[in-house]
């Protein structure tokens, strides 16, 4: 009390000064550190030589083991070739010469028995298709009636559409080195029949059916598979009246199962002429005329290519055909035109 009462302010407030500690000691090492590990302290010691010379080093990427040393893209690896060179060089470890079927667990002998069992599958496998489906449909004469180019396929779909002053209709034939006659592919006579028309009018036929349901808010995935099993059907029905007109008739033929299956599909072709135009929404009068003229060419060009097959000419027929027989396929073939309407019909009824 008497300090303050001798005087009348507080001395002046004076901060510490900081000090520092002359030396901090070092914590203990734990009992997991590693051999070798050194601490970084406040004073550190000089470290040895070779510590100094790890440091030193550029750390290389890890590399799997056996793999060439690490190089850099700039410069060559040292008393070999250039990078480039190492990366286009085939690997050493590409085998490059037989199979060793060893490491799988198989010997010589098994690896030969396991590719003869092979072959001798695919044999058997090509001689049951010949042997059953030979007869039906020769698979030998498929590759004949697909053997097709771009202007034929543009000329024969002309052809279909406006069949009207089309001349001549005969098939084309040559002779073979063995003195055989055999018809012209489709890609040298635009009157041979072919199956690369139907197959795609069959096809573009399913997507367009589609497409007009999606116009009209109907559409549903399984308008494809119906569809495509009425297409089915009418075909079937068409080949199946035909094929019995003609063992009815004795009308033979050596290519006669592909010939009528590519003259049964060609009606696809006025079905989709007919459905386009359904697309354009011209009117029902339009429509119908467009239906009626598609089925007349349909019907006209099946008449004229059907004539060389239901009235075969007299010098290629061993036996000549009597009037009355020839008056029956006449009518035959008539009949074989006008119930292409029907199928027509039932056809762009999608």
């Amino acid at each position: 009390m008497s300090y303050y009462s001798n005087n009348r302010s507080p001395p002046p407030l004076q901060h510490p000064v900081p000090t520092h500690p002359a030396y901090i000691p070092e914590p203990p090492s734990t009992p997991v550190s590693p051999q070798g590990y050194q601490r970084y302290t406040s004073s550190p010691t000089t470290a040895s030589a070779a510590t100094q010379q790890a440091f030193a080093q550029p750390v290389p990427p890890y590399a799997a083991p056996g793999a060439p040393p690490f190089q850099t893209m700039g410069s060559p690896p040292r008393g070999g070739p250039s990078v480039r060179g190492q990366m286009n060089a085939p690997s050493a470890n590409v085998p490059t010469g037989p199979v060793d079927f060893s490491a799988w667990g198989l010997n010589d002998a098994t690896a030969q028995f396991g590719m003869q069992l092979g072959q001798s599958a695919v044999a058997a496998g090509q001689d049951y298709v010949s042997r059953n489906l030979g007869g039906l449909i020769p698979v030998t004469a498929v590759k004949h009636h697909f053997n097709v180019s771009n202007s034929y396929v543009i000329s024969k779909l002309r052809l279909l559409i406006f069949p009207w002053r089309h001349k001549p209709w005969s098939r084309r034939s040559k002779r073979t080195e063995s003195g055989q006659a055999e018809w012209l592919s489709p890609r040298d006579d635009i009157n041979s029949p072919d199956l690369y028309i139907p197959a795609m009018a069959f096809v573009t036929y399913i997507l367009l059916a589609a497409l007009n349901s999606g116009l009209q808010s109907r559409f549903h995935p399984e308008i494809l598979g119906v569809t495509a099993s009425t297409a089915l059907v009418v075909l079937i029905l068409d080949f199946a009246f035909i094929k019995f007109g003609c063992y009815i008739l004795n009308i033979q033929g050596a290519s006669q199962v592909l010939d009528l299956l590519a003259y049964d599909g060609y009606k696809f072709v006025g079905v989709i002429v007919t459905l386009l135009a359904g697309l354009l929404q011209p009117g029902r009068t339009v429509y119908f005329i467009v239906f009626i003229y598609s089925f007349l060419a349909t019907a006209f060009f099946l008449l004229r290519s059907l004539r060389s097959v239901v009235l075969p000419d007299a010098s290629s027929t061993p036996t000549p055909t009597s009037a009355a027989q020839r008056s029956r396929r006449i009518t035959f073939l008539f009949l074989l035109a006008v119930s292409q309407i029907f199928y027509m019909a039932v056809l762009i009824r999608v």
